[in-house]
């Protein structure tokens, strides 16, 4: 239902159609404010927006702008974009997304989930415990959850949960009541400048968390554990398989149904001590620890186990996270937004775990020149689970070609590092035809990658 507020603003979002900015879009537009926006191309996120009454405009052009009075920016949108500039030009209130996302929750109280990895899972494993508990939240959240089929949702209630930004360190602006730490890692450093920053960062979102609130901290995480020495405050918990945990993970069973867990809770003041029995459809021992992070938050809301677990085990997943496509001739296509070595190695891991025997194809699309370039020793490590791996070119995100960049080189070093076969590709129509060609019986290809990757193997889906 619509909350109408009075506004004359109308709010314009350059880069709409982004995951991050079409939630927050959605959800103002829920609460009443005249939302517009612009991208470059169509997407599936702007065809929700559409749907729901949003006023999109494809292409940036000067005349997109011309009624609007405030405007939104993604972090990928550059300093020369048109739009961009002309409304500076026009001297117009500017907000980066996690800013005006810092407005807009400033009155509920926020459970924040941030980390180099999983944190939309673990956003989504957390909203769907609160909406089974009839808490009814607001939700902002990096991928489409299947419950909701959005990216987001305006909820009635005093909480909402939200997938933090550290890109461009706009997760800083939000004022969390509990918050979450998955890990930390090597990302967005031609931001930060450096990973020092960026760990600083992370301890001054944790120290942001209120007395009355709680940081839930994953203990496996080598940054995570330099990060808990570093905070003056001692009001965490911590997660995962590590002993000295405060909800320690243990008896794990690995299955094609999924994963089954229980918990050691160590808690003076908790009279709950163990937990048994803890089921989920997702694989991976990643996926256990982003279920055990959002455990502890529910619990330590005061929400009954018997409805987190029956959430967790009915947790219907999240868009482009290990979800199958289609299968053909025996074989099985699955899509995953995993663009990160420790994402692809953690994905790879989870999946040889439960499908030991059968053949493991990656079909890798690298998103960026300058992570790969930066992480390119990493990268080439990653695939070691994998028997195949297809390399893609390089999706550039807005990034121009990098030509001191060579695919060749970087797939000979995938190949001697993770001793694994390389085949090259150059584009869509050479995927379909290698699929064509060499696929056999009873093998997995988990396509990869945060460019457009995903919306090719929903275009071979129908025509193979």
């Amino acid at each position: 239902m619509k909350i109408q507020i009075a506004s004359n603003e109308t709010i314009h979002f350059i880069g709409i159609g982004g995951i991050g900015m079409s939630g927050l879009a959605q959800i103002m537009y829920n609460m009443g404010f005249k939302i517009q926006g612009s991208d470059k191309t169509k997407n599936k996120s702007i065809d929700r927006l559409k749907k729901s009454g949003i006023k999109i405009y494809l292409g940036h052009k000067k005349k997109n702008i011309y009624k609007a009075t405030c405007v939104v920016i993604s972090s990928a949108i550059k300093k020369n974009n048109l739009e961009y500039l002309i409304s500076k030009k026009k001297k117009l209130p500017i907000f980066k997304r996690g800013e005006m996302l810092a407005h807009i929750v400033s009155l509920k109280k926020n459970i924040v989930v941030s980390g180099a990895h999983g944190k939309t899972t673990t956003t989504s494993l957390i909203s769907n415990i609160l909406i089974a508990a009839k808490i009814d939240p607001t939700v902002i959240n990096g991928g489409v959850i299947n419950l909701i089929n959005n990216t987001a949702k305006l909820g009635k209630g005093d909480w909402s949960v939200l997938e933090s930004d550290e890109s461009d360190g706009s997760f800083l602006k939000i004022s969390p009541t509990y918050s979450v730490v998955t890990n930390i890692d090597k990302e967005h450093l031609d931001y930060y400048k450096s990973f020092d920053v960026l760990q600083k960062s992370f301890l001054k979102f944790v120290e942001k968390t209120p007395s009355f609130g709680k940081s839930i901290i994953c203990l496996d995480d080598f940054y995570n554990k330099i990060l808990i020495k570093n905070l003056k405050t001692k009001n965490y918990l911590t997660y995962g398989f590590n002993k000295k945990s405060n909800f320690h993970i243990c008896r794990v069973q690995r299955s094609t149904y999924g994963s089954k867990f229980d918990l050691k809770i160590n808690l003076i003041s908790n009279k709950l001590k163990y937990i048994s029995n803890l089921r989920t459809p997702l694989l991976g021992d990643h996926n256990i620890k982003n279920c055990t992070a959002a455990v502890a938050v529910a619990l330590s809301l005061g929400i009954n186990i018997d409805i987190i677990k029956k959430s967790l085990k009915n947790f219907k997943g999240v868009q482009r996270r290990f979800n199958r496509i289609f299968r053909f001739n025996g074989n099985d296509f699955y899509d995953d937004y995993a663009h990160h070595p420790t994402e692809i190695n953690a994905l790879l891991e989870g999946v040889k775990n439960v499908y030991q025997k059968r053949k493991i194809i990656s079909v890798f699309q690298p998103h960026r020149f300058s992570r790969v370039k930066l992480l390119k020793k990493e990268f080439s490590n990653a695939f070691k689970k994998s028997d195949v791996v297809v390399l893609c070119p390089v999706y550039p995100a807005g990034e121009k070609k990098d030509s001191s960049f060579n695919s060749d080189s970087f797939g000979k070093l995938i190949a001697k590092n993770s001793k694994t076969l390389v085949i090259m590709i150059n584009s869509e129509k050479d995927l379909l035809k290698y699929f064509k060609k060499n696929l056999y019986d009873n093998e997995l290809v988990i396509c990869m990658g945060a460019g457009s990757i995903s919306e090719w193997i929903r275009n071979i889906s129908k025509r193979i």
